[in-house]
């Protein structure tokens, strides 16, 4: 497609493109597959695939169907997939041609398994070993079996929302079984949706993050039915990111603070060819933000850029917009429209204001959820109706909340709390880090000691006594990391954020503790 051809509305695939006419013809005939393999309300559909059109109209068709899609971490090992499969007791797996091959085991008896081609724009993101792009003798081919049955016309049921689980740092994944909602809560949700994630009629949005995440998923499949675009990306590429902005017109993205920092590092030549001014609504969220990267992207696109707090569990419970985020930097904005926040003490009462405290929070308007299979772990995050992700954090006297870390990565070093995001903030402040991680680790005399991995940019060679004398001039001396090393290429999940639990548990192991 030229530059100035006329601008396409549908679902955008590397060069594949699928009409809306036609994406709903093959998710109402995915579905009527589905409704002969007996599919019913509340059942499961497990999907297994990267970003790909025929992800979201299995989605679509599940959904149509009132069962649950359940999006699979396609990084997942043979044993990983087969407890969500076993987990979600889903029917049917519909999966990529390539990432089949080694579950062969892995398949509980009963599943039948829709083999979908791998298509091209994947093939040429990632190293995909050439034999496992046939589909598998146990599996049935997604392209014929789909053009064997009728579009479905069964009465409209209600359409929950897709079941994702949750990434299990501890134990096994739970998956988030959200009910199916109330005509007035499927108001609520779209009103939320348009003033979260901007989406609206129309909406050109362009999605760069993995559909098998909570708000990636959430925000594709909610545009995709929005009449304009939407452009799937295989993987992030930051300059391809901003080639498809352009050409496509894309005015609505969902992000993640790491996509930000890959952008500023593209030579600024490279930034200014491609233009940004399609853009009104960019929205992210999944982890802190550098209030200097946040800074330097609104001078660049202007004050589209918004923020959002919450978690699959309780959905969006703050925001703030671009003003928000210049005067007050490093906030994560005010409370939404229709949530409530708590600060709960170690003492388990609420905590003044300008004090730390659990974020309890809760959307009355949001359908209820509860974990599969796991209602007691559902209990054990609530508090009167409230329930927490174990972020802590604190709101001031404007109404601005604040996130100090997870509760769960708090370390107390000789009886002193200490939140590793703001010895973060302080690390990505510095010339030349590309990324850091901060964390405790086990300690003779303090019982926790604070560690810090740094990852430097580029071509930049850092100096270990260099940073610790930066971060004395911000930080008190008890929150400068005891220990600090330099490595590159720090482990990362999918979406981009670093998986800080594989450089601190070796610590642990070797000292005979898990934390």
């Amino acid at each position: 497609m030229s530059e100035t051809s006329e601008l396409f509305c549908g679902i955008i695939s590397g060069e594949r493109r699928r009409d809306h006419a036609e994406v709903a013809e093959r998710a109402d005939r995915v579905a009527g597959g589905l409704d002969r393999l007996g599919v019913r309300p509340g059942d499961s559909v497990c999907m297994l695939m990267r970003n790909d059109i025929a992800f979201i109209e299995a989605a679509y068709a599940a959904m149509r169907l009132g069962a649950y899609g359940v999006p699979i971490n396609w990084h997942f090992k043979p044993e990983e997939v087969n407890y969500v499969l076993t987990d979600s007791g889903t029917r049917v797996l519909i999966a990529h041609a390539d990432l089949l091959h080694p579950l062969r085991d892995a398949i509980p008896p009963g599943v039948t398994v829709l083999s979908v081609p791998t298509p091209p724009e994947i093939l040429a993101s990632y190293e995909i070993n050439p034999d496992h792009l046939a589909m598998p003798e146990f599996a049935i081919d997604f392209e014929a079996w789909l053009k064997q049955h009728p579009r479905y016309d069964g009465p409209a049921v209600p359409q929950p929302q897709n079941m994702i689980y949750t990434s299990g740092t501890t134990g096994h994944p739970k998956g988030v079984r959200r009910f199916a909602p109330t005509p007035e809560q499927v108001a609520n949700a779209e009103a939320m949706r348009a003033l979260i994630y901007g989406l609206k009629p129309g909406a050109r949005a362009i999605l760069p993050g993995p559909l098998y995440h909570s708000a990636p998923n959430s925000f594709g499949l909610r545009s995709a039915r929005l009449g304009g675009v939407l452009v799937l990306m295989p993987r992030f590429d930051a300059e391809e990111f901003l080639r498809l902005i352009a050409r496509e017109r894309i005015d609505t993205i969902f992000m993640v603070p790491t996509m930000f920092i890959r952008l500023m590092k593209l030579p600024k030549a490279v930034r200014s060819k491609h233009d940004m001014s399609s853009l009104h609504h960019v929205i992210h969220a999944a982890a802190p933000c550098p209030a200097d990267v946040k800074r330097a992207m609104i001078d660049w696109w202007g004050p589209v850029i918004h923020e959002f707090y919450g978690s699959t569990e309780s959905g969006a419970v703050t925001f703030a917009t671009s003003e928000d985020a210049l005067r007050k930097p490093g906030t994560v904005g005010k409370i939404s429209p229709g949530a409530e926040l708590r600060f709960i003490g170690d003492d388990g009462n609420e905590v003044p204001q300008g004090q730390i405290g659990e974020i309890y929070s809760r959307i009355a308007g949001n359908p209820d959820f509860t974990y599969h299979n796991k209602q007691q772990k559902r209990a054990e995050i609530d508090r009167q109706g409230f329930i927490t992700s174990g972020d802590v954090g604190y709101i001031d006297e404007e109404g601005y909340v604040f996130i100090c870390d997870r509760k769960r990565d708090m370390v107390i070093s000789g009886g002193v709390n200490i939140y590793p995001a703001e010895i973060e903030a302080v690390l990505h402040a510095i010339p030349g880090v590309h990324d850091c991680a901060v964390f405790g680790i086990p300690d003779a005399e303090f019982g926790e000691a604070l560690m810090a991995v740094v990852e430097p940019q580029e071509g930049v060679t850092l100096d270990v006594a260099a940073i610790r004398t930066q971060l004395k001039t911000s930080l008190a001396d008890y929150k400068v990391p005891k220990h600090v090393e330099i490595q590159t290429n720090l482990p990362r999940e999918d979406s981009g954020k670093i998986f800080k639990r594989r450089l601190r548990d070796p610590y642990w192991e070797r000292a005979g503790r898990r934390i």
